[in-house]
């Protein structure tokens, strides 16, 4: 089954970024935006822009019935990713594929406790530098999406069918086998980065120079590393490098998503990286120092964040075997 319609749902850096990018190569009205009527008149009133050009989006509510969408993206803030779930019901059908661009590791399984694991593909967005302020995004590195199954060692039908869509819209991408491990190397690139460009107040820049900031955020990485010895993962130094290497060409005045919300006093993700962290690895004593650590900066920093009782009472921390 060839991919003719997507939706998007969520219009930050990442949902601008790819909106734009497939509304230039897609038929008209083949890619929706999934947003509410307060949201959409928002966007249609100020306009949405990518790069300094105006995005012309085709709008659906969440209440609209339409044919069902071959491919849905999710590109939320962990915190609205309940209401994103509710939102795109009208949009799933029973062929609909469904990636996750998320930070974190969980949103794959929570989105799966509603639509069913056998619509999701696991995804990981990388190597992109997109920035949003206000209704503006900008990058220089798109970056690409990598996804497979959960299974390892398998390329199925699904991949295939989204990597053809890909390639037709120029999306960059990968399709590999070892999800489990993709993951789990961009949760630690997020625990390292994220939160070190928030507590020093900073920008890519800071941690690709030698010096407090890039050795702190190496530090919090190969925490994550010793957690994934535990879950069976493995994380290693080829991990660790492979990483580095992906954020060395970033934009070093670009910022990731910790500190944009920082700078626009929205709550944090932290309850994603040391909030997770701590939560998984309650039993080791090691990694609760440095990730209490991280939480305690920013919050002297005044930075929002949400309690993490309330974060796993809402959304849970499902089992720390993410996949298959």
């Amino acid at each position: 089954m060839a991919i003719k319609k997507v939706c998007i749902i969520g219009l930050g850096a990442l949902g601008i970024l790819y909106g734009h990018h497939l509304t230039k190569r897609m038929p008209k009205g083949a890619l929706r935006i999934i947003a509410d009527q307060e949201r959409t008149r928002r966007y249609q009133s100020d306009s949405v822009f990518c790069n300094g050009e105006r995005c012309e989006f085709n709008y659906l509510a969440p209440e609209d019935v339409e044919e069902p969408a071959d491919l849905i993206i999710f590109a939320v803030k962990y915190s609205g990713l309940n209401d994103a779930i509710k939102a795109v019901k009208n949009q799933v059908g029973e062929h609909t594929i469904i990636l996750s661009a998320l930070n974190g590791i969980t949103s794959e399984r929570i989105i799966g406790q509603t639509y069913g694991m056998d619509k999701i593909l696991y995804c990981v967005a990388q190597g992109m530098d997109a920035a949003k302020v206000g209704n503006r995004a900008t990058y220089d590195h798109m970056g690409m999406l990598v996804f497979g199954e959960g299974e390892s060692g398998v390329i199925s039908e699904r991949v295939r069918e989204v990597a053809r869509f890909f390639e037709s819209v120029a999306v960059p991408f990968e399709a590999v086998t070892d999800m489990n491990k993709r993951i789990w190397g961009k949760f630690m690139l997020n625990v390292g980065v994220n939160q070190t460009v928030a507590v020093y107040e900073s920008n890519y820049g800071e941690i690709q120079k030698e010096g407090a900031a890039r050795d702190t955020m190496i530090a919090a990485m190969r925490e994550v590393m010793v957690l994934s010895e535990k879950e069976g993962t493995n994380l290693t130094e080829l991990d660790l490098k492979y990483w580095l290497n992906v954020l060395d060409p970033l934009c070093p005045e670009g910022k990731p998503s910790m500190r944009q919300d920082m700078e626009a006093k929205r709550f944090s993700e932290v309850d994603l990286f040391s909030g997770a962290v701590i939560e998984l690895g309650k039993n080791m004593v090691s990694l609760h120092l440095s990730m209490k650590n991280f939480i305690g900066g920013l919050k002297i920093k005044k930075l929002n964040i949400p309690s993490l009782d309330i974060v796993i009472r809402e959304f849970g921390f499902p089992s720390v075997t993410f996949l298959g």
